[in-house]
This record gives structure tokens, C-alpha cells and sequence, in this order.
């Protein structure tokens, strides 16, 4: 089930929330916009965009940040303990019997790999087609990052370049000295404009979407393995110790914090495995 990631937008409304309060103790806001500068940081910087990245790239990236503000309530454990009741359902009535399964998957990458273990397809196929079809996931999520890191090194320059065209326009009227202090703060606005998109947006994106690639591969990962676990006709219990190799020491403690739980409540809520 996917849900806002509230982390995200409430650091970018904390950032440019706490940026714009200063500004506005600081001064008059008015004195902080102007639309030529804003025209010249992120109309300039997305048009080197284009050249650095093909049409059909950047309208995918747009799919792909859609990551950044949503994110998965299934993590690994909860992989976990499914993989368990498939293969505690696959070790008493066979693999045939998950038919009835895939119809409850959600996840494409999962069910299209359970497919493959009903179907009887040998372990090294399913492994090439998951692996292949996780690098092109793999690369999808670095162009996404990529764009992203170059847009934030690009608005830093536009800004620069708005402030040069600023700093022309200002030298060709020092017969105006009235004219030179207010040339000046327009001219460093596009500046302004640059550092604070790439470093509020365009990089912080960046970078959760290079964390949530991570988890996902990792996930993934565990899911091609617990797939050829389950085909092999592993045992319920050792798949289970097996996949917590996957969980991070948080999750681990957490997940054995709830099995000490359940065995000292009597084994109430706990999952019966085979052995």
C-alpha cells in the first residue's frame, strides 16, 4: 500500500517556510522576487536539461520523483512473513496451489516471479529474468537521480549567469548612482534563486530518491531469493531465518523482539511452521 511520504514534503515546507520567514524579518519580501530571474534560473537550467537528457527521459523521471513523496508500507519483514505462509502453503499442498495467490500480489516484479515458479521454469532462468529485469529498475531509478543531481548543479550556474546579466546591465547606467545599490540586490537575486532551488529541491531529491532505489533493489533482492527458496521446497522456518539476513538491525530487533513476544504469550499470534 503506498501512502504520502510525509517526511519529504514536510522538510520542503520547513525549509522554504524557515527561508521566507527570514527573509520576511529581514525585509521587504517584494524585494526577493523578480520574474526575470526566475525566468533566467529554472527556464535556463531546464533547458540545458534538454540537452543533456532525451524528451522520453525527462517525461519518465517525472513517473520516477513521483517516488520521493511516496513511499511503501511493505518492507521486508512483511515480505518475510508472506514468503512464509507461501511456503508453508507450498510444502503441504504443492506449488500448484499458489495459483490462487497471485491474484492477492500487487507487486508486478513478485507476482511475475511466482508465475515462473508455478510454471516450473529451471532456477538459473528465473534468476537471469529477475536480475535482468532488477538492472533495468536499477538503471531507471539512477537516471531519475542523475537528472536530478545535474539539475541541481545547473540552477547554481543559471543563477550565476542571471547575476552577470544583471551586473552588465547595472555598469551600463553608473551615470545613475541612485540606480546602483537596487541594480546590485536584483542582480544577486538570481543567485539567490539558484542556491536555494538546488539545495531546498533539486539535490534533497536527489538524494531520497538514491535511498528508496536502495531499499527497493534490497527488497527485490530478497524477493528473488525467497522465490528460489520456495521452488526449492525449503523449509518455512529456515526461510524465514534466511530472510532476516535481508532486514536491517532495526527491523531484525524488531522482528524477534515479536517473536519473544509470541512465544512468552503462550505462542498467541505467532505463525505455526513446519518442520
Amino acid at each position: 500500500m503506498k501512502r504520502p511520504d510525509i517526511t519529504t514534503i514536510l522538510g520542503l515546507l520547513i525549509g522554504a517556510g524557515l527561508v521566507f520567514t527570514g527573509i520576511f524579518l529581514r525585509g521587504d519580501v517584494g524585494q526577493f522576487w523578480d520574474s526575470a530571474g526566475l525566468m533566467i534560473t529554472l527556464g535556463g537550467s531546464f533547458g540545458a536539461l534538454l540537452v543533456f537528457f532525451r524528451p522520453e527521459d525527462i517525461k519518465m523521471v517525472i513517473k520516477v520523483t513521483r517516488q520521493a513523496f511516496v513511499r511503501t508500507d511493505e518492507d521486508v519483514a512483511t515480505l518475510n512473513e508472506r514468503f512464509v505462509e507461501l511456503a508453508q502453503k507450498a510444502r503441504k499442498e504443492g506449488l500448484l496451489v499458489l495459483e490462487d495467490e497471485l491474484d492477492e500480489i500487487e507487486d508486478p516484479f513478485m507476482r511475475n516471479g511466482l508465475r515462473m515458479v508455478i510454471d516450473g521454469f529451471e532456477p538459473d532462468a528465473i534468476r537471469h529474468i529477475l536480475n535482468t529485469e532488477l538492472e533495468s529498475l536499477e538503471s531507471r531509478h539512477q537516471l531519475g537521480q542523475n537528472l536530478f543531481k545535474t539539475w541541481g548543479t545547473l540552477s547554481p550556474a543559471f543563477g550565476m549567469i542571471g547575476t552577470l546579466i544583471g551586473l552588465i546591465s547595472m555598469l551600463a547606467h553608473l551615470d545613475d548612482p541612485d540606480a546602483i545599490g537596487p541594480g546590485m540586490a536584483v542582480a544577486l537575486i538570481t543567485t539567490f534563486y539558484g542556491i536555494l532551488f538546488a539545495n531546498l529541491i533539486f539535490n534533497p531529491i536527489a538524494g531520497k530518491l538514491a535511498v528508496y532505489s536502495e531499499q527497493e533493489l534490497q527488497k527485490k533482492q530478497a524477493v528473488i531469493e525467497a522465490l528460489l527458496a520456495l521452488q526449492s521446497g525449503i523449509n518455512p522456518r529456515l526461510l524465514k531465518e534466511q530472510l532476516k539476513a535481508y532486514l536491517s538491525p532495526a527491523e531484525r530487533e524488531r522482528v524477534e523482539n515479536e517473536e519473544r513476544r509470541a512465544r512468552e504469550g503462550g505462542g498467541e499470534g505467532d505463525v505455526t511452521l513446519d518442520v
